[in-house]
């Protein structure tokens, strides 16, 4: 191993205490930083800013292959004999620096390893002014997009059908991510542009049989869910910044693709996220639908779920959203072929292995209901809803040059 690698995995290691970090590339080593910085900040728009540090590591490694639409900024001048590895690095560590001002020290350090182990010549001077450029120019086009407005405020309604908070709460008594669908998302036209068919009615079969479903496959108590479906209700609970952050890093790593490719697959990932995050929130704050823990507790007050309730509304789920986006992105890019990988999560320490990606979504369908939060129904509308909006990201963004090949 050289000195680079060992430098930047011992600083990924102080940023990061995850299982299975691959690091491969330098982009998907920032992708990793990137991570650990939203995580060490909490709080709002993660999906957002991860989307804002990867389109700048974008746009700064195409200013130099050339291979690819730029997404905001272009700069074929300054990329004339640049390093990629040297320019996806800068604007990733400016973009970051720019996000998240207070982390400075420790993502300094990250960055010092990761220029380490490039060659100290003309390219590498030329990358980092570059890359610089680059995430200055992302960070300006972004500012006042909306991660910064005042959080709506969330009126509870009553009745059959409503949404109402569920226990545990957060302590203010509002539910979480009402401020997403006003922010401006990455590709799509409008958070409303893919807004979800609806739930059912509470007469209707289709919600007759998801209730019953939940109730009896996803309680707290359940004698019909096997140790396997509990361990898979639990294992999709991680932070989903965190879930998502290291495992399609490491997807992306183990496919050797190289510093162009790895940089246009992550930021499709990164887009596809950010958008189907506003874009699930857009629906859910718009339907307001109840959560099973209400729903079977009119008539079952004992029944508990098997895993905590998310505070926040229930249809379209935004597993089944994300899963979606996930899925269409690595269908779109490597076609329709066998991609057999693994994802692994801290909370169960097991790691999964799937075929294809429509294998994960599937998973994370039943995940869902095994654990009490949601209606199969919701999770497949929400993974339709994620298909619908990387669709129109890979459409309308990140295309190759003079009609190439997709990668």
């Amino acid at each position: 191993m050289s000195k680079y690698k060992k430098a930047l995995q011992g600083c990924l290691a102080a940023l990061i205490v995850l299982p299975g970090i691959a690091s491969a590339d330098i982009v998907t080593d920032w992708s990793m930083i990137t991570t650990q910085a939203i995580v060490t900040k909490g709080g709002r728009a993660g999906a957002v800013e991860y989307a804002i540090v990867h389109a700048a590591m974008f746009d700064a490694v195409n200013s130099v292959e050339r291979r690819y639409s730029p997404y905001l900024v272009d700069r074929p001048a300054l990329g004339r004999g640049a390093s990629a590895e040297s320019a996806a690095a800068a604007a990733a560590h400016k973009a970051l620096i720019g996000l998240f001002p207070e982390q400075a020290t420790t993502l300094d350090a990250a960055y010092a390893a990761s220029l380490a182990g490039l060659p100290d010549d003309a390219r590498k001077s030329k990358g980092i002014l570059l890359g610089e450029d680059v995430a200055t120019a992302t960070l300006t086009a972004r500012t006042g997009d909306g991660r910064e407005l005042p959080v709506p405020m969330y009126t509870f309604g009553t009745g059959p059908g409503v949404y109402q908070a569920t226990t545990p709460f957060p302590p203010t008594g509002q539910p979480v991510n009402t401020f997403l669908p006003n922010i401006a998302p990455m590709v799509l036209n409008s958070a409303s542009q893919f807004r979800a068919y609806g739930p059912p009615g509470l007469k209707s079969v289709r919600f007759t049989r998801d209730i019953e479903e939940v109730r009896q496959w996803g309680s707290l108590t359940s004698t019909l869910r096997t140790e396997e479906q509990s361990e898979i209700a639990r294992f999709h609970t991680e932070s989903p910044t965190l879930f998502w952050g290291r495992n399609l890093s490491n997807f992306v790593a183990s496919r050797n693709l190289g510093t162009a490719k790895s940089a246009r697959l992550m930021t499709l990932f990164a887009f596809a996220q950010a958008d189907a995050s506003i874009a699930c929130f857009d629906s859910k704050y718009a339907y307001s639908f109840w959560r099973p823990s209400t729903a079977i507790q009119q008539t079952d007050p004992a029944w508990l779920p098997f895993l905590n309730t998310p505070p926040h509304p229930e249809y379209p789920a935004a597993h089944g959203c994300i899963a979606g986006a996930v899925a269409e992105t690595m269908e779109g890019f490597f076609g329709p072929q066998r991609l057999k990988f693994t994802f692994n999560s801290t909370v169960t320490g097991q790691t999964h292995t799937y075929d294809y990606p429509e294998d994960l979504v599937a998973e994370i369908v039943d995940a869902r209901v095994w654990g009490g939060m949601h209606f199969r129904n919701s999770v497949h509308h929400g993974a339709a809803l994620g298909r619908a909006v990387a669709r129109w990201d890979a459409k309308h963004a990140l295309q190759p040059r003079n009609g190439g090949v997709k990668h």
